[in-house]
């Protein structure tokens, strides 16, 4: 009898978690509603770099094997699941800075909730940028060119590393002590990484140093991955390192090396910062 008492505790727990998740990420989504400019970071922030690049640079540049706005979009894409990261951490730095979690807490809710309701209203503005994007880039002429199974598994792909970014964003969230921090050090981390990579431009044009650095680049190793799924052109050059040379397989293994990290210490983190 203990045993069953025991399992539908536990089965009630897991319930009240996901009824109470749900929750707070309706709350969250309402926000978007009520403030649309939430997105931007995912949505017209793109846009522009797909503008301007596409129409600007899209002459210049020459990609072997392929035309530059096919090699463009697989890029962007993972550029715009970086720069994601400002979403999660900021929406989570502003509540747990303005005392709204203590404020849930004088409810009967799930301890958990508040964080798993956070992570699934996140995972949703991760969806629409990735329609948005793909959307997009259709219309400046990218396509996709590989089979469906392969094309299904290059949406896998960024699934699995918007899931990534997401634990990312919100670890940052929590440590940060207000927005201001999480802006501060999201643009010193995530602007250099995307833009010293193979992001807009082959590795081969860089620099002696830049190119070595590119290559051992995680946002180049998730470029090229999607390129390669959606039978784009990944102008990857001979003797690549091998993250490069193996992008979907690299790809999956620093998503999920980054998961075992990062996850962890993020319940690590809220768990410290919220106990008291």
């Amino acid at each position: 009898m203990n045993v069953f008492a025991a399992g539908a505790e536990r089965r009630g727990a897991a319930r009240e978690l996901i009824s109470d998740s749900l929750v707070v990420a309706r709350r969250s989504l309402a926000h978007i509603r009520q403030i649309p400019e939430k997105l931007l970071d995912v949505t017209v922030q793109p846009l522009m770099f797909v503008v301007l690049f596409a129409f600007v640079f899209g002459k210049v540049i020459a990609i072997p094997h392929g035309s530059y706005r096919s090699y463009l979009i697989g890029g962007i894409l993972v550029q715009t699941l970086g720069f994601g990261i400002f979403g999660p951490a900021t929406s989570m730095a502003t509540d747990l800075g303005e005392g709204i979690l203590d404020r849930f807490r004088s409810l009967p809710m799930h301890r958990w909730a508040f964080l798993v309701g956070h992570l699934i209203a996140e995972l949703g503005a991760y969806a629409v940028a990735i329609v948005v994007m793909v959307a997009s880039g259709l219309i400046v002429g990218w396509r996709i060119d590989s089979d469906v199974p392969h094309a299904i598994a290059a949406f896998g792909l960024l699934a699995l590393l918007a899931f990534t970014m997401l634990w990312l964003g919100t670890l940052l969230g929590v440590v940060a002590r207000s927005p201001d921090v999480v802006t501060g050090i999201g643009f010193m981390t995530i602007f250099p990484l995307t833009f010293v990579a193979t992001t807009f431009v082959p590795a081969a044009g860089l620099p002696d140093g830049l190119r070595q650095f590119a290559e051992y680049n995680p946002i180049s190793c998730w470029a090229a991955g999607v390129r390669s799924l959606f039978g784009n052109p990944t102008a990857t050059p001979v003797h690549a390192a091998w993250p490069l040379s193996h992008p979907v397989a690299g790809s999956v293994l620093w998503c999920l090396a980054l998961i075992a990290l990062v996850a962890p210490t993020t319940l690590w983190a809220y768990r410290r910062r919220t106990t008291g």
